[in-house]
């Protein structure tokens, strides 16, 4: 029974949505036309094709992700078997009459060891179970090195950062007889990199600023891909995952202290230990005594803070589409749709512009923090 109504639902939203896309194309043809010429018509004219563009993209990713969300009372089938584990578990559990667990937002926001494809029946997704290694052992302890979804997701955000950037590179010197003029695509990164280095690293970091403008530029273009590839149907976004951003946090961490290792010189215990030659010996003691754990803990609360609101404002956002998605379901009504669509492309929306946020924070936060511990040595 559940099963049914979930299916009629989810091809009641798919229908909504198919037509609302083709009207969204009409109006914009109709209400935004074309213009002709470098610089012919308003450039109120040219935000608003990008933003009505914008829409139809997040409603087809809210339609797309409305698929996946039917199998809250169904399983995902095996690409490339007859059966998995899950449908076996499935059976299993009709067969013995327990209710069916109908829970589609934690799959989507976790890790497994499992993608999920395109699939041309209903439920339109399947998985591809990924390989299993046996594990490595370190004395008593055992590591799982097995490839994750999320570790793939790295690895294709990081192909495509790479990809984009070295392409803007070479289309940058393809297009451009001056190295100071850039056109295009080129231009839109170039403008990107400068207002970086201009806004958060020179600013920020101190003297010798340029030193650090890579490490800050790979921060946040690294962070900006792993976020937007989770917002593609059937992505997923490593960024909502608390391992692979406290790996990032930890790794900005090392960079902090080593920087301040290398502008302080021996003086880089005064981090740690608090002593203020100002003062009494009786009250520089207490202070010292008093001090030194906070400052010890002040350390350790930075990557803290960057680790957690990554993750939690990626997270976030994904489990309030997916619970606008099951409204749907919930109330069992095609009408009812019709909000939760409204307010899913919203949502959609709003999550780009997270993604660019969070990419920004993480890299000003980081740049702040090192230039926080090295000016104590000018």
């Amino acid at each position: 029974m559940v099963s049914a109504i979930v299916t009629s639902a989810g091809d009641g939203l798919r229908w909504l949505i198919t037509w609302g896309l083709t009207g969204c194309a009409v109006l914009e043809r109709r209400l935004l036309p074309s213009t002709t010429g470098a610089f012919a018509g308003p450039a109120r004219t040219y935000a608003g094709r990008v933003l009505a563009r914008a829409a139809v993209v997040c409603a087809g990713f809210v339609a797309l992700a409305a698929g996946p969300a039917r199998l809250g009372a169904q399983q995902y089938p095996n690409c490339f078997s007859q059966g998995s584990a899950a449908t076996d578990e499935h059976r299993l559990r009709v067969l013995a009459g327990k209710p069916e667990s109908i829970d589609f937002i934690t799959p989507h926001i976790t890790d497994s060891h499992d993608l999920d494809l395109p699939y041309p029946h209903s439920p339109f997704v399947c998985i591809v179970e990924l390989p299993r290694w046996a594990p490595v052992h370190v004395g008593g302890l055992s590591i799982d090195l097995s490839p994750t979804k999320h570790v793939v997701w790295l690895l294709i955000a990081s192909i495509l950062c790479v990809a984009t950037l070295l392409s803007a590179a070479a289309f940058h010197r393809r297009r451009t007889a001056d190295p100071g003029v850039a056109g295009g695509f080129s231009a839109g990164i170039e403008a990107l990199v400068l207002y970086l280095r201009q806004t958060v690293v020179l600013p920020n970091v101190g003297p010798h600023p340029d030193a650090y403008t890579p490490y800050i530029l790979s921060v946040f273009f690294f962070i900006l891909f792993a976020n937007l590839v989770g917002l593609i149907p059937y992505g997923s976004t490593a960024t909502g995952n608390i391992a692979v951003t406290a790996t990032m946090a930890i790794i900005s961490f090392v960079v902090i202290e080593v920087s301040g290792m290398r502008a302080l010189g021996a003086g880089y215990w005064k981090t740690i230990v608090y002593w203020n030659p100002d003062l009494g010996i009786v009250v520089r003691i207490l202070m010292t005594i008093i001090m030194t754990p906070i400052e010890i803990l002040s350390k350790f609360t930075k990557p803290f803070a960057l680790t957690i609101r990554l993750f939690a404002n990626m997270t976030a956002g994904h489990i309030v589409l997916l619970a606008l998605i099951s409204l749907i379901f919930t109330f069992n009504s095609y009408f009812i749709a019709l909000v939760p669509v409204a307010m899913g492309v919203a949502v959609s929306l709003l999550e780009i512009f997270v993604a660019f946020l969070q990419a920004f924070i993480f890299a000003l936060l980081t740049a702040v923090f090192i230039g926080q511990i090295r000016q104590a040595a000018h």
